[in-house]
């Protein structure tokens, strides 16, 4: 039973991020100013993203066995290497990123997002190709369905919130990549397709995390922690300096209302998981 709702999940969150993205760009947003742009998208991301770590891993791990002084040098070490391995995909990259802009909202978005996992913004200068992009993207949905399934192995509820958090930071993120997708090629239809094989690798992580932890469930604390050191350093490191900018007293209170969206979006599917 466990294992078909981490399939379901997974999908839900990889798949549907994508489809999620595509409607937005097809309905107009998340490039405008006025309606839903990617300052907004990236705020809610930002607000699911540390509520789920900070109200419900974190607790779910400390209610365990295991020490907190444990746990919290997990946290510690998970940051340091999410931090590490942006500082080496960066070095990597750092000769083929091109600093010139596609004139997109959602490629700028794109090209500042998710570097703490494979670096695969980076990957915008032409000559690194859609294939670049989407391998990167398969990696990082892999190990997304990893941290999904360690929610999912510690609580059914924690892993419904685990993956509504990764579907909400997933659709600015896939936004970017159908953007680049669609330059490299004119079939629009066929870039849906790639991306959206690529984040039904989800699913693969996911039934991997599922028998890796099942092996390993004295560590599932630490798992948690790990999965949390992600979501926070995604939303402190990737998310939110995009949103220290000089705005407006209007945009300022949307950028916070969405913030808080995010929050209140992660307590609503709390609370509706745990009813059922």
């Amino acid at each position: 039973m466990t294992l078909i709702a981490i399939l379901i999940a997974t999908l839900a969150a990889g798949i549907g991020s994508v489809w999620a993205a595509a409607l937005l760009m097809r309905l107009g947003l998340g490039g405008s100013q006025d309606s839903v742009g990617p300052q907004h998208l990236l705020s809610l991301a930002a607000g699911a993203l540390l509520a789920t770590a900070f109200m419900h891993l974190l607790p779910e791990a400390f209610e365990s066995q295991a020490g907190a002084h444990d746990l919290f040098a997990t946290l510690l070490v998970g940051v340091v290497f999410f931090f590490l391995l942006d500082k080496a995909e960066l070095w990597h990259h750092g000769h083929e990123h091109s600093h010139h802009g596609h004139g997109d909202g959602h490629a700028h978005a794109h090209e500042n997002h998710e570097g703490h996992h494979q670096g695969h913004a980076h990957h915008h200068a032409p000559r690194a190709g859609g294939w670049a992009v989407l391998t990167g993207d398969s990696v990082h949905c892999f190990g997304d369905g990893i941290l999904i399934a360690s929610a999912f192995m510690a609580d059914i509820r924690l892993g419904a919130i685990a993956a509504v958090s990764v579907l909400a930071h997933e659709v600015p993120h896939h936004m970017g990549d159908l953007v680049v997708l669609r330059q490299s090629s004119p079939n629009r239809r066929m870039a849906l397709v790639k991306v959206s094989l690529a984040g039904a690798v989800t699913a693969l992580g996911g039934v991997v995390g599922y028998f890796l932890v099942g092996q390993l469930q004295d560590f599932l604390p630490y798992f948690l922690a790990v999965a949390s050191s992600s979501f926070v350093y995604v939303a402190l490191a990737d998310l939110i300096p995009q949103l220290q900018k000089r705005l407006t007293a209007r945009e300022t209170i949307a950028q916070i209302a969405w913030l808080i969206a995010g929050m209140v979006v992660v307590t609503l599917v709390s609370g509706a998981a745990h009813s059922h």
